[in-house]
């Protein structure tokens, strides 16, 4: 359904990105920001799955700026040569990369950003630092509560694994104390990567529940 294209970041910096378009009349346009295993099949499968929703989806590769091309499966061997590149995130070079994604979009209609994992922190700073956007919806970004004193611009809506290893309990707490105003699920029996269907910690009522919501967030907010 979808399309490889490349963009520019405004500071020059060209990565390439995944596009799908839906049938007919755009709902708006929606940033997907993907885990730290790149574009892979599962976020392309997003994209997608947004498209028939009836929205523009583009998911930019963030890690462009330090492996290029990269994507990769959820095989052990997988997740940890995936997770060596942590050292090299930059959360302000991705910013300009999620804005130039936004670029992209921003004609279609009303625009949001959507992410998982490392992209759900990504979502939520996206919130709080780029203009333009209407709704930001976050799964399980382990990160949110380092910078939960930032403020967003728009709305946000967050899914969390009461199981999660990764993101305690206490974090989840804390991040509904400094952002009140943010739509803040927690699923019981969830791990994390509850929603991607390629992951052995896939729970199919709790990513059901949390993509029901998820658009009806957007229904509210992109208009």
């Amino acid at each position: 359904m979808g399309k490889q294209f490349s963009l520019t970041a405004a500071d020059s910096h060209k990565l390439g990105a995944y596009r799908a378009d839906p049938q007919g009349k755009p709902k708006g346009g929606l940033v997907v920001v993907q885990e730290i295993f790149g574009v892979n099949h599962h976020i392309r499968a997003v994209c997608d799955r947004l498209a028939q929703e009836g929205y523009v989806a583009v998911a930019p590769a963030v890690f462009d700026r330090f492996v290029r091309d990269f994507e990769t499966g959820y095989s052990p061997d997988e997740i940890a040569h995936a997770r060596s590149y942590l050292g090299n995130l930059d959360w302000t070079a991705m910013m300009k990369d999620l804005d130039a994604a936004l670029g992209d979009i921003k004609a279609v209609g009303p625009c949001g950003v959507i992410g998982f994992c490392m992209g759900g922190t990504a979502a939520f700073l996206a919130a709080c630092r780029l203009n333009g956007l209407k709704a930001s919806i976050c799964y399980y970004g382990g990160m949110i509560a380092k910078f939960a004193d930032e403020n967003p611009k728009c709305a946000v809506q967050m899914h969390f694994g009461e199981k999660d290893a990764g993101i305690p309990m206490s974090d989840v707490g804390t991040i509904k104390q400094k952002q009140p105003q943010a739509d803040v699920y927690v699923y019981p029996d969830a791990q994390h990567g509850f929603h991607c269907d390629e992951r052995a910690s896939f729970n199919r009522d709790a990513s059901a529940l949390a993509w029901t919501r998820s658009m009806e967030f957007l229904a509210k907010n992109l208009k």
